[in-house]
Protein backbone atom coordinates (compact mmCIF):
# COMPACT_ATOMS: atom_id res chain seq x y z
CA UNK A 1 0.00 0.00 0.00
CA UNK A 2 0.85 3.50 -0.60
CA UNK A 3 0.15 7.08 0.75
CA UNK A 4 -2.73 8.86 -1.02
CA UNK A 5 0.16 11.52 -1.71
CA UNK A 6 1.47 10.82 -5.77
CA UNK A 7 4.65 11.21 -5.59
CA UNK A 8 7.11 13.97 -7.01
CA UNK A 9 7.58 13.76 -11.11
CA UNK A 10 11.62 13.43 -9.99
CA UNK A 11 12.86 11.67 -7.15
CA UNK A 12 15.33 12.81 -4.45
CA UNK A 13 19.00 11.93 -5.31
CA UNK A 14 19.89 9.42 -2.58
CA UNK A 15 23.34 7.23 -3.15
CA UNK A 16 23.59 3.50 -2.95
CA UNK A 17 23.56 2.67 0.12
CA UNK A 18 26.86 1.13 1.64
CA UNK A 19 28.19 -0.86 4.76
CA UNK A 20 30.97 1.65 5.58
CA UNK A 21 30.81 4.04 7.44
CA UNK A 22 33.42 7.04 9.57
CA UNK A 23 33.73 6.09 13.64
CA UNK A 24 30.53 7.54 15.08
CA UNK A 25 31.01 11.14 17.27
CA UNK A 26 29.61 9.74 20.46
CA UNK A 27 28.59 12.24 23.34
CA UNK A 28 29.61 12.00 27.03
CA UNK A 29 27.51 10.02 29.27
CA UNK A 30 27.45 13.47 31.98
CA UNK A 31 24.95 14.75 29.27
CA UNK A 32 22.50 16.96 30.43
CA UNK A 33 19.65 19.23 29.84
CA UNK A 34 21.52 21.91 29.03
CA UNK A 35 23.45 20.26 26.31
CA UNK A 36 20.29 18.87 25.26
CA UNK A 37 18.98 22.53 24.66
CA UNK A 38 22.06 22.98 22.57
CA UNK A 39 22.48 20.10 20.53
CA UNK A 40 20.49 21.53 17.62
CA UNK A 41 22.62 23.72 17.03
CA UNK A 42 25.90 21.59 17.28
CA UNK A 43 24.36 18.68 14.91
CA UNK A 44 22.42 21.04 12.77
CA UNK A 45 22.91 22.96 10.12
CA UNK A 46 26.14 25.39 9.11
CA UNK A 47 25.71 29.54 10.05
CA UNK A 48 25.63 29.83 6.29
CA UNK A 49 22.80 27.55 5.48
CA UNK A 50 20.45 28.38 8.53
CA UNK A 51 20.79 32.37 7.25
CA UNK A 52 19.71 31.03 3.33
CA UNK A 53 17.26 29.08 5.33
CA UNK A 54 15.81 31.69 7.77
CA UNK A 55 16.05 33.99 4.68
CA UNK A 56 13.75 31.90 1.91
CA UNK A 57 10.95 31.06 5.21
CA UNK A 58 10.63 34.59 5.78
CA UNK A 59 10.57 35.89 2.03
CA UNK A 60 6.93 36.52 2.26
CA UNK A 61 7.53 38.56 5.20
CA UNK A 62 10.73 40.32 3.84
CA UNK A 63 9.38 41.23 0.36
CA UNK A 64 5.81 42.44 2.18
CA UNK A 65 6.60 44.68 4.72
CA UNK A 66 8.10 47.56 2.19
CA UNK A 67 4.90 46.85 0.49
CA UNK A 68 2.90 47.16 2.73
CA UNK A 69 4.96 50.42 4.41
CA UNK A 70 4.58 51.67 0.84
CA UNK A 71 0.98 51.46 0.60
CA UNK A 72 0.32 52.61 3.99
CA UNK A 73 1.97 55.40 3.43
CA UNK A 74 0.16 56.30 0.13
CA UNK A 75 -3.02 56.19 1.62
CA UNK A 76 -1.94 58.34 4.51
CA UNK A 77 -1.31 61.23 2.46
CA UNK A 78 -4.32 60.88 0.12
CA UNK A 79 -6.88 60.49 3.38
CA UNK A 80 -7.40 62.61 6.19
CA UNK A 81 -9.14 61.67 9.63
CA UNK A 82 -11.62 63.83 8.72
CA UNK A 83 -12.45 61.59 5.59
CA UNK A 84 -12.36 58.90 7.05
CA UNK A 85 -14.87 59.96 10.00
CA UNK A 86 -17.40 61.07 6.97
CA UNK A 87 -17.28 57.54 5.26
CA UNK A 88 -18.10 56.12 8.77
CA UNK A 89 -20.93 57.87 9.29
CA UNK A 90 -22.49 57.65 5.83
CA UNK A 91 -21.89 53.58 6.11
CA UNK A 92 -24.86 52.77 8.33
CA UNK A 93 -25.45 48.85 8.93
CA UNK A 94 -29.31 49.25 7.07
CA UNK A 95 -27.78 49.90 3.90
CA UNK A 96 -25.36 47.31 4.28
CA UNK A 97 -27.51 44.73 5.59
CA UNK A 98 -28.12 42.22 2.45
CA UNK A 99 -24.44 42.61 1.35
CA UNK A 100 -23.08 41.43 5.15
CA UNK A 101 -25.71 39.11 5.02
CA UNK A 102 -25.11 37.19 1.93
CA UNK A 103 -20.81 37.39 3.05
CA UNK A 104 -21.61 35.75 6.53
CA UNK A 105 -24.07 33.18 4.75
CA UNK A 106 -20.53 32.76 1.97
CA UNK A 107 -18.08 32.35 5.02
CA UNK A 108 -20.21 29.73 6.98
CA UNK A 109 -20.56 27.36 3.84
CA UNK A 110 -16.73 27.80 3.28
CA UNK A 111 -15.72 27.10 7.05
CA UNK A 112 -18.27 24.21 7.03
CA UNK A 113 -16.79 22.87 3.85
CA UNK A 114 -13.08 22.95 5.35
CA UNK A 115 -13.87 21.62 8.28
CA UNK A 116 -16.08 18.60 6.47
CA UNK A 117 -12.72 17.54 4.88
CA UNK A 118 -10.46 17.95 7.16
CA UNK A 119 -8.77 14.99 8.72
CA UNK A 120 -9.52 14.98 12.68
CA UNK A 121 -6.11 15.11 14.28
CA UNK A 122 -4.47 12.01 16.10
CA UNK A 123 -2.63 12.53 19.34
CA UNK A 124 -0.17 10.13 20.58
CA UNK A 125 -1.30 10.39 24.29
CA UNK A 126 1.85 8.08 25.42
CA UNK A 127 3.59 4.83 25.32
CA UNK A 128 5.25 2.33 26.89
CA UNK A 129 8.09 -0.70 26.05
CA UNK A 130 8.29 -3.83 27.67
CA UNK A 131 11.34 -4.41 29.76
CA UNK A 132 11.52 -8.26 30.27
CA UNK A 133 13.28 -9.52 33.88
CA UNK A 134 16.59 -10.29 34.44
CA UNK A 135 16.11 -14.18 34.70
CA UNK A 136 15.91 -13.52 30.35
CA UNK A 137 19.53 -11.93 29.78
CA UNK A 138 20.96 -13.42 27.45
CA UNK A 139 24.97 -12.26 26.86
CA UNK A 140 26.97 -12.98 23.89
CA UNK A 141 27.99 -15.93 25.12
CA UNK A 142 24.87 -17.15 26.50
CA UNK A 143 23.68 -17.25 23.05
CA UNK A 144 26.55 -19.70 21.56
CA UNK A 145 26.36 -21.49 24.58
CA UNK A 146 22.59 -22.57 24.27
CA UNK A 147 23.42 -22.57 20.22
CA UNK A 148 25.65 -25.10 21.03
CA UNK A 149 23.58 -26.97 23.51
CA UNK A 150 20.88 -27.24 21.55
CA UNK A 151 23.00 -30.37 19.09
CA UNK A 152 21.12 -28.93 15.93
CA UNK A 153 24.49 -26.93 14.48
CA UNK A 154 27.63 -27.67 12.44
CA UNK A 155 30.72 -26.61 13.76
CA UNK A 156 31.00 -24.25 10.58
CA UNK A 157 27.08 -23.03 11.52
CA UNK A 158 28.33 -21.89 15.15
CA UNK A 159 31.88 -20.04 13.87
CA UNK A 160 29.64 -18.52 11.31
CA UNK A 161 26.93 -17.07 14.43
CA UNK A 162 30.06 -16.37 16.39
CA UNK A 163 31.16 -14.18 13.70
CA UNK A 164 27.91 -12.49 12.90
CA UNK A 165 27.16 -11.51 16.61
CA UNK A 166 31.18 -10.08 16.74
CA UNK A 167 30.26 -7.66 14.49
CA UNK A 168 26.52 -6.78 15.09
CA UNK A 169 26.47 -3.98 17.41
CA UNK A 170 25.22 -6.42 20.36
CA UNK A 171 25.23 -5.59 23.90
CA UNK A 172 25.51 -7.88 26.52
CA UNK A 173 22.37 -7.32 27.91
CA UNK A 174 20.03 -8.28 24.98
CA UNK A 175 16.85 -10.54 26.30
CA UNK A 176 15.45 -13.75 24.76
CA UNK A 177 12.46 -15.95 25.88
CA UNK A 178 12.56 -18.67 28.64
CA UNK A 179 12.44 -21.41 26.38
CA UNK A 180 15.85 -20.17 24.21
CA UNK A 181 17.83 -20.11 27.83
CA UNK A 182 16.46 -23.80 28.79
CA UNK A 183 18.85 -26.18 28.84
CA UNK A 184 18.51 -27.58 26.49
CA UNK A 185 16.23 -24.90 24.71
CA UNK A 186 12.97 -25.84 24.80
CA UNK A 187 10.63 -24.39 22.03
CA UNK A 188 6.89 -25.36 22.72
CA UNK A 189 3.10 -23.64 21.78
CA UNK A 190 2.19 -22.96 25.33
CA UNK A 191 5.97 -20.97 26.11
CA UNK A 192 5.35 -18.99 22.90
CA UNK A 193 2.00 -17.91 23.85
CA UNK A 194 3.77 -17.52 27.43
CA UNK A 195 6.48 -14.74 25.63
CA UNK A 196 3.18 -13.10 24.06
CA UNK A 197 1.44 -11.94 26.89
CA UNK A 198 4.11 -11.62 29.01
CA UNK A 199 5.12 -8.61 26.22
CA UNK A 200 1.82 -7.88 25.45
CA UNK A 201 0.14 -7.02 28.57
CA UNK A 202 3.68 -6.04 30.26
CA UNK A 203 3.66 -2.99 27.84
CA UNK A 204 -0.57 -2.84 27.92
CA UNK A 205 -0.36 -2.76 31.72
CA UNK A 206 2.46 0.28 31.82
CA UNK A 207 0.79 2.93 29.26
CA UNK A 208 -2.69 2.47 30.94
CA UNK A 209 -1.31 3.10 34.12
CA UNK A 210 0.66 6.41 32.32
CA UNK A 211 -1.68 7.77 30.90
CA UNK A 212 -5.06 6.91 33.40
CA UNK A 213 -7.31 5.14 30.42
CA UNK A 214 -9.72 3.06 31.28
CA UNK A 215 -9.86 -0.31 29.28
CA UNK A 216 -13.65 -0.03 28.68
CA UNK A 217 -12.58 3.11 27.14
CA UNK A 218 -10.86 1.70 24.14
CA UNK A 219 -12.56 1.41 20.57
CA UNK A 220 -9.96 0.35 18.51
CA UNK A 221 -6.97 -2.23 18.89
CA UNK A 222 -4.08 -3.46 16.07
CA UNK A 223 -1.75 -5.65 17.15
CA UNK A 224 1.46 -6.65 14.91
CA UNK A 225 3.23 -9.70 15.27
CA UNK A 226 4.84 -10.48 12.10
CA UNK A 227 5.69 -14.61 12.58
CA UNK A 228 3.80 -16.32 15.65
CA UNK A 229 -0.04 -15.50 15.01
CA UNK A 230 -2.04 -18.24 16.89
CA UNK A 231 -5.61 -18.75 17.10
CA UNK A 232 -7.34 -16.88 18.80
CA UNK A 233 -5.47 -14.07 17.51
CA UNK A 234 -3.08 -11.46 19.65
CA UNK A 235 -5.93 -9.15 19.24
CA UNK A 236 -8.72 -11.49 20.94
CA UNK A 237 -5.93 -12.25 23.54
CA UNK A 238 -6.05 -8.52 24.63
CA UNK A 239 -9.93 -8.05 24.64
CA UNK A 240 -10.47 -11.00 26.69
CA UNK A 241 -7.51 -9.77 29.26
CA UNK A 242 -8.77 -6.58 29.68
CA UNK A 243 -12.59 -7.02 28.87
CA UNK A 244 -13.35 -4.56 26.26
CA UNK A 245 -16.32 -3.40 25.20
CA UNK A 246 -18.04 -6.12 22.60
CA UNK A 247 -18.10 -3.23 20.18
CA UNK A 248 -14.23 -2.66 19.98
CA UNK A 249 -12.61 -2.63 16.50
CA UNK A 250 -9.84 -5.09 16.68
CA UNK A 251 -7.27 -6.39 14.40
CA UNK A 252 -4.53 -8.45 13.79
CA UNK A 253 -1.24 -8.13 11.54
CA UNK A 254 0.62 -10.90 10.15
CA UNK A 255 3.43 -11.28 8.12
CA UNK A 256 4.11 -7.89 7.30
CA UNK A 257 8.11 -7.75 8.80
CA UNK A 258 9.74 -4.81 10.99
CA UNK A 259 8.20 -1.89 9.63
CA UNK A 260 4.56 -3.34 10.44
CA UNK A 261 4.36 -1.17 13.49
CA UNK A 262 4.30 1.92 11.70
CA UNK A 263 1.37 0.34 9.10
CA UNK A 264 -0.55 -0.04 12.32
CA UNK A 265 -0.11 3.33 13.44
CA UNK A 266 -1.53 4.44 9.78
CA UNK A 267 -4.22 2.04 10.59
CA UNK A 268 -5.33 2.78 13.80
CA UNK A 269 -5.01 7.14 12.30
CA UNK A 270 -7.29 5.76 9.13
CA UNK A 271 -9.96 4.46 11.89
CA UNK A 272 -9.49 6.99 14.11
CA UNK A 273 -11.22 9.11 11.22
CA UNK A 274 -14.22 6.76 11.43
CA UNK A 275 -14.78 6.12 15.15
CA UNK A 276 -15.52 9.30 16.82
CA UNK A 277 -13.80 10.24 20.39
CA UNK A 278 -12.23 7.08 21.59
CA UNK A 279 -8.44 5.95 22.24
CA UNK A 280 -6.80 3.39 19.94
CA UNK A 281 -4.40 1.22 21.37
CA UNK A 282 -1.46 -0.54 18.93
CA UNK A 283 0.53 -3.33 20.35
CA UNK A 284 3.58 -3.53 18.36
CA UNK A 285 5.73 -7.09 18.88
CA UNK A 286 7.77 -10.03 17.38
CA UNK A 287 7.37 -13.35 19.53
CA UNK A 288 11.01 -15.52 19.59
CA UNK A 289 9.91 -18.97 21.16
CA UNK A 290 9.21 -20.91 17.83
CA UNK A 291 11.12 -18.53 15.12
CA UNK A 292 14.79 -19.48 16.63
CA UNK A 293 15.88 -21.23 12.86
CA UNK A 294 17.43 -24.54 13.92
CA UNK A 295 19.26 -25.02 10.55
CA UNK A 296 22.59 -24.59 8.76
CA UNK A 297 21.30 -22.36 6.33
CA UNK A 298 23.55 -18.71 6.54
CA UNK A 299 20.95 -16.87 5.07
CA UNK A 300 18.83 -17.90 7.63
CA UNK A 301 21.04 -18.02 11.00
CA UNK A 302 21.75 -14.40 10.43
CA UNK A 303 18.45 -13.53 11.67
CA UNK A 304 18.13 -15.48 14.49
CA UNK A 305 21.10 -13.75 16.27
CA UNK A 306 19.80 -10.30 15.78
CA UNK A 307 16.89 -10.45 17.07
CA UNK A 308 15.77 -10.30 20.61
CA UNK A 309 12.69 -10.29 22.90
CA UNK A 310 10.57 -6.81 23.16
CA UNK A 311 7.51 -4.96 22.49
CA UNK A 312 5.68 -1.79 22.75
CA UNK A 313 2.37 -0.07 23.15
CA UNK A 314 1.09 2.75 22.32
CA UNK A 315 -2.26 4.80 22.99
CA UNK A 316 -3.17 7.43 20.27
CA UNK A 317 -6.43 9.33 20.38
CA UNK A 318 -8.76 11.42 18.54
CA UNK A 319 -10.01 13.28 21.22
CA UNK A 320 -9.46 17.35 21.24
CA UNK A 321 -9.92 17.35 25.15
CA UNK A 322 -6.76 15.20 25.83
CA UNK A 323 -4.59 17.25 23.49
CA UNK A 324 -3.17 19.10 26.45
CA UNK A 325 -2.19 15.75 27.68
CA UNK A 326 -0.55 14.33 24.95
CA UNK A 327 3.00 13.97 23.78
CA UNK A 328 2.76 14.00 20.23
CA UNK A 329 0.90 14.72 17.18
CA UNK A 330 1.09 12.46 14.35
CA UNK A 331 1.60 14.77 11.34
CA UNK A 332 2.34 12.48 8.62
CA UNK A 333 2.44 8.79 7.10
CA UNK A 334 4.17 7.86 4.37
CA UNK A 335 4.11 3.93 2.58
CA UNK A 336 5.70 2.41 -0.15
CA UNK A 337 5.69 -1.03 -1.08
CA UNK A 338 8.28 -2.60 -3.90
CA UNK A 339 6.01 -6.17 -3.47
CA UNK A 340 5.45 -5.87 -7.22
CA UNK A 341 9.25 -6.62 -8.15
CA UNK A 342 10.45 -9.99 -7.47
CA UNK A 343 13.79 -8.95 -6.56
CA UNK A 344 12.06 -6.81 -3.48
CA UNK A 345 9.55 -9.29 -2.76
CA UNK A 346 12.26 -12.34 -2.40
CA UNK A 347 14.86 -10.75 -0.26
CA UNK A 348 13.07 -11.70 2.92
CA UNK A 349 11.12 -14.61 2.57
CA UNK A 350 10.63 -17.32 4.81
CA UNK A 351 10.84 -21.00 3.52
CA UNK A 352 12.05 -24.36 4.64
CA UNK A 353 15.64 -25.44 4.10
CA UNK A 354 17.13 -28.41 2.79
CA UNK A 355 16.80 -30.30 6.01
CA UNK A 356 13.27 -29.18 6.45
CA UNK A 357 13.67 -26.57 8.92
CA UNK A 358 11.82 -23.54 9.22
CA UNK A 359 13.67 -20.01 9.04
CA UNK A 360 13.80 -16.38 7.16
CA UNK A 361 16.16 -16.28 4.58
CA UNK A 362 18.06 -12.97 3.94
CA UNK A 363 19.03 -11.96 0.27
CA UNK A 364 22.08 -11.18 -0.92
CA UNK A 365 20.32 -7.66 -2.71
CA UNK A 366 18.83 -6.86 0.43
CA UNK A 367 20.84 -3.66 1.13
CA UNK A 368 20.04 -2.69 -2.04
CA UNK A 369 16.60 -3.46 -2.43
CA UNK A 370 16.41 -1.41 0.95
CA UNK A 371 18.43 1.70 -0.82
CA UNK A 372 16.03 1.94 -3.48
CA UNK A 373 12.76 1.40 -0.97
CA UNK A 374 14.29 4.39 1.44
CA UNK A 375 14.65 6.67 -1.93
CA UNK A 376 10.95 5.84 -2.89
CA UNK A 377 10.20 6.59 0.55
CA UNK A 378 11.37 9.73 1.16
CA UNK A 379 10.96 10.59 -2.29
CA UNK A 380 7.07 11.18 -1.13
CA UNK A 381 8.05 12.76 1.95
CA UNK A 382 10.17 15.17 1.12
CA UNK A 383 8.05 17.68 -0.18
CA UNK A 384 5.81 17.26 2.92
CA UNK A 385 8.00 17.62 5.04
CA UNK A 386 11.10 19.88 3.44
CA UNK A 387 10.89 23.65 4.03
CA UNK A 388 11.06 25.46 0.45
CA UNK A 389 15.06 26.37 1.00
CA UNK A 390 16.39 22.64 0.89
CA UNK A 391 13.14 22.15 -2.25
CA UNK A 392 15.02 25.39 -3.68
CA UNK A 393 18.37 23.66 -3.69
CA UNK A 394 17.27 20.53 -4.85
CA UNK A 395 15.06 21.90 -7.74
CA UNK A 396 18.80 23.85 -8.62
CA UNK A 397 20.29 20.86 -9.13
CA UNK A 398 17.76 19.08 -10.99
CA UNK A 399 17.49 21.91 -13.42
CA UNK A 400 21.65 21.95 -13.48
CA UNK A 401 22.02 18.48 -13.97
CA UNK A 402 18.59 17.42 -16.57
CA UNK A 403 18.47 20.42 -18.40
CA UNK A 404 21.98 22.52 -18.14
CA UNK A 405 23.94 19.54 -18.66
CA UNK A 406 26.08 19.86 -15.63
CA UNK A 407 27.59 16.96 -14.59
CA UNK A 408 30.48 18.17 -12.58
CA UNK A 409 29.80 16.70 -8.37
CA UNK A 410 27.00 14.85 -7.20
CA UNK A 411 23.55 15.40 -7.31
CA UNK A 412 21.93 17.51 -3.91
CA UNK A 413 21.13 15.39 -1.05
CA UNK A 414 18.39 17.46 0.69
CA UNK A 415 19.20 17.84 4.29
CA UNK A 416 16.44 16.27 6.35
CA UNK A 417 17.96 17.65 9.25
CA UNK A 418 16.27 21.05 8.63
CA UNK A 419 13.25 19.10 9.04
CA UNK A 420 13.60 16.83 11.75
CA UNK A 421 15.47 17.28 15.16
CA UNK A 422 15.16 13.65 16.07
CA UNK A 423 15.43 10.65 14.08
CA UNK A 424 14.19 6.58 14.80
CA UNK A 425 15.94 4.26 12.16
CA UNK A 426 14.62 0.71 12.86
CA UNK A 427 17.37 -0.81 14.30
CA UNK A 428 17.41 -4.25 12.18
CA UNK A 429 21.42 -4.25 12.17
CA UNK A 430 24.60 -2.37 11.73
CA UNK A 431 25.05 -2.69 8.16
CA UNK A 432 21.97 -0.66 7.78
CA UNK A 433 22.16 1.45 9.96
CA UNK A 434 25.69 2.89 8.53
CA UNK A 435 23.84 2.86 5.17
CA UNK A 436 21.23 5.40 6.15
CA UNK A 437 24.07 7.27 8.48
CA UNK A 438 25.99 7.74 5.43
CA UNK A 439 23.08 7.74 2.87
CA UNK A 440 20.98 10.77 4.72
CA UNK A 441 24.33 12.55 5.84
CA UNK A 442 23.25 11.97 9.95
CA UNK A 443 25.92 12.38 12.58
CA UNK A 444 26.51 10.43 15.11
CA UNK A 445 24.46 11.98 17.62
CA UNK A 446 21.54 11.67 14.93
CA UNK A 447 21.92 8.27 15.04
CA UNK A 448 22.82 7.10 18.57
CA UNK A 449 19.26 6.51 19.40
CA UNK A 450 19.11 3.43 17.15
CA UNK A 451 22.74 2.47 17.79
CA UNK A 452 22.21 2.61 21.51
CA UNK A 453 18.99 0.32 21.18
CA UNK A 454 20.51 -2.03 18.86
CA UNK A 455 23.11 -2.48 21.43
CA UNK A 456 20.90 -2.27 24.76
CA UNK A 457 17.85 -4.41 23.00
CA UNK A 458 18.66 -5.83 19.77
CA UNK A 459 16.52 -5.89 16.82
CA UNK A 460 13.11 -6.48 18.45
CA UNK A 461 11.39 -5.85 15.25
CA UNK A 462 8.76 -3.38 15.01
CA UNK A 463 8.90 -2.32 18.41
CA UNK A 464 12.16 -1.09 17.68
CA UNK A 465 11.30 2.68 17.20
CA UNK A 466 9.36 3.45 20.31
CA UNK A 467 12.76 1.90 22.00
CA UNK A 468 14.48 4.62 20.32
CA UNK A 469 12.38 7.12 20.99
CA UNK A 470 11.94 6.71 24.52
CA UNK A 471 15.65 6.98 24.44
CA UNK A 472 15.14 10.40 23.06
CA UNK A 473 12.87 10.83 25.88
CA UNK A 474 15.05 9.58 28.54
CA UNK A 475 17.91 12.04 27.54
CA UNK A 476 15.68 14.91 28.30
CA UNK A 477 15.93 16.32 24.28
CA UNK A 478 12.25 16.56 23.26
CA UNK A 479 11.00 19.42 23.58
CA UNK A 480 7.81 21.19 22.13
CA UNK A 481 7.39 21.79 18.60
CA UNK A 482 10.06 19.58 18.00
CA UNK A 483 9.62 17.13 14.93
CA UNK A 484 10.49 13.03 15.02
CA UNK A 485 10.99 10.64 12.00
CA UNK A 486 10.34 7.08 12.49
CA UNK A 487 11.45 5.09 9.21
CA UNK A 488 11.50 1.42 9.13
CA UNK A 489 11.54 -1.40 6.65
CA UNK A 490 10.03 -4.62 6.34
CA UNK A 491 9.18 -7.90 4.12
CA UNK A 492 7.88 -7.59 1.41
CA UNK A 493 9.29 -5.53 0.77
CA UNK A 494 8.11 -2.22 2.24
CA UNK A 495 9.75 1.10 3.51
CA UNK A 496 7.36 3.37 5.82
CA UNK A 497 7.44 6.72 7.53
CA UNK A 498 5.80 8.29 10.31
CA UNK A 499 6.21 11.90 11.46
CA UNK A 500 5.25 12.73 14.87
CA UNK A 501 5.43 16.70 16.88
CA UNK A 502 6.03 16.84 20.32
CA UNK A 503 3.16 19.20 21.61
CA UNK A 504 4.73 19.61 24.91
CA UNK A 505 8.92 19.77 26.64
CA UNK A 506 9.07 15.87 27.93
CA UNK A 507 10.69 15.70 31.33
CA UNK A 508 11.82 12.37 31.95
CA UNK A 509 11.80 13.00 35.54
CA UNK A 510 8.29 13.26 35.56
CA UNK A 511 7.80 9.88 33.88
CA UNK A 512 5.50 7.33 35.68
CA UNK A 513 6.98 4.56 34.15
CA UNK A 514 7.28 2.61 30.69
CA UNK A 515 10.07 3.96 29.39
CA UNK A 516 12.73 1.40 30.19
CA UNK A 517 15.68 2.98 29.83
CA UNK A 518 15.40 5.77 32.95
CA UNK A 519 17.12 3.55 35.18
CA UNK A 520 20.29 3.32 33.42
CA UNK A 521 20.27 6.33 30.94
CA UNK A 522 23.41 7.71 32.48
CA UNK A 523 25.24 4.71 31.40
CA UNK A 524 24.99 5.86 27.79
CA UNK A 525 26.10 6.60 25.19
CA UNK A 526 29.11 3.64 25.16
CA UNK A 527 31.48 2.81 22.45
CA UNK A 528 30.65 0.03 20.09
CA UNK A 529 33.92 -1.31 19.18
CA UNK A 530 33.30 -2.59 15.46
CA UNK A 531 34.14 -6.28 16.59
CA UNK A 532 33.56 -7.61 20.16
CA UNK A 533 35.29 -11.09 20.88
CA UNK A 534 32.71 -13.80 22.18
CA UNK A 535 34.41 -16.54 23.59
CA UNK A 536 33.66 -20.03 22.39
CA UNK A 537 32.85 -22.59 25.17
Amino acid sequence: MTSQRNPSTHSLSIPPMSTTREDPHTMSSKETATSNNASKGRHGPGRIKLCYHLAISNAPYILLAPMAAALALRISRLTTPSDLSAAAARATVADNLPVAAAVAVAVALVAAACLARRPRPVYLLDFACYKPGPEHVVSRETFMRQSAAAGVFTDDSLEFQRRILERSGLGQGTYSPKAMLSSPPCPSMAEARAEAEAVMFGAIDRVLEKTAVRARDIGVVVVNCSLFNPTPSHAASIVNHYKLRRNVASYNLGGMGCSAGLISIDLAKQLLQVHRSTYALVVSMEIMTLNWYRGNNRSMLMSSCLFRMGGAAVLLTNRGADRRRAKYQLVHTVRTHHGADDRAYRCVFQEEDEAGCVGVALSKDLMAVAGEALKANITMLGPLVLPMSEQILFLASLVGRKVLGLKAGRPYIPDFKMAFEHFCIHAGGRAVLDAIEKSLELSGWHMEPSRMTLYRWGNTSSSSLWYELAYTEAKGRVRRGHRAWQIAFGSGFKCNSAVWRALRDIDPAQDKGGNPWVEEIHQFPVEVPKVQSVAMQ
